[in-house]
């Protein structure tokens, strides 16, 4: 790819599963360092103002494994909307580059379909692609991602919930260690802690459950990357490269360009200078 103007580009980033805009901060200090600005945003149920199970800050945490999710009604189009709204606030930079981590890449992909007139970049990190498969859960069920970690992470029902509920704040140290290991492993130490205290519990079921549907016509039209991250435990990279030749596939008429980082899921915690340097690129 060519050498983006900094000056000209706004990255608009979304968050993967538990996650919100906080979780980009560090990246964005360093984009801002490199001349790019960038807005983050919050998916519906992410960020501070995300609600949480009523036993969840309580001793032994009652409750946890049986109350109905406040986020049971959250839609794919609900998050959409969402990207879209900050697409069309930021529309006044000459170049909007959409970024989109893990299960982020489906709403961050309908928000594109609905309104390829307000990205000129698509980047998927380490992140889900509809092109090939319309559900996020496709590929999480496939052989490739047999080796993720993170399987034994939700608590609850999912279907009697209404969401994927994880505990951050478990007491469990196996429990804690799956955690570092699917998200985290390459994070120092003495930071996972926070990292883990700033995630939300419940993922609405329909960010990984709901077809997202794309078409050559209008997502297909939006020059695209992926970065892939080598060392990834939540979403391997085998999956990550059936995603991108799934992709390449179904829209051969304008491929994925790939780079590749090393190291975890979760560049923005362990790395998040080469991340930027890496959208950038």
């Amino acid at each position: 790819m060519t050498e983006l103007s900094s000056a000209d580009t706004v990255f608009v980033l979304v968050h993967g599963a538990w996650h919100s805009s906080g979780q980009w901060a560090a990246t964005q200090r360093a984009l801002a360092g490199l001349g790019a600005a960038s807005v983050a945003v919050d998916l519906p149920g992410h960020g501070f103002g995300a609600p949480l199970p009523s036993g969840y800050l309580l001793p032994g945490q009652p409750g946890l494994l049986t109350e109905k999710s406040p986020l049971a009604s959250v839609t794919m189009a609900h998050c959409a909307e969402n990207v879209v709204h900050t697409l069309r606030q930021v529309r006044r930079y000459r170049r909007v580059v959409l970024v989109s981590h893990s299960a982020g890449g489906g709403p961050a992909s309908l928000a594109a379909e609905r309104a390829p007139e307000l990205v000129d970049a698509l980047l998927y990190l380490t992140a889900f692609v509809p092109a090939g498969r319309p559900r996020f859960s496709d590929y999480l069920g496939s052989p490739e991602n047999a080796t993720a970690h993170g399987g034994s992470l939700a608590v609850g029902d999912p279907e009697v919930l209404g969401a994927i509920r994880i505990n951050p704040l478990s007491t469990d140290p196996a429990y804690v260690e799956e955690l570092r290991q699917t998200h985290y492993h390459d994070t120092p130490p003495d930071h996972f802690d926070r990292w883990r205290s700033a995630l939300s519990t419940d993922l609405p079921l329909a960010i990984a459950t709901t077809p997202v549907g794309v078409t050559a016509p209008r997502w297909g039209r939006i020059p695209r990357t992926f970065v892939r991250c080598a060392a990834d435990r939540a979403l391997p990279p085998a999956v990550q490269d059936l995603m991108i030749a799934e992709a390449d596939r179904a829209m051969p008429g304008r491929r994925f360009a790939v780079r590749t980082l090393p190291g975890s899921h979760s560049p923005f915690a362990a790395r998040p200078s080469d991340l930027a340097a890496a959208l950038l690129s």
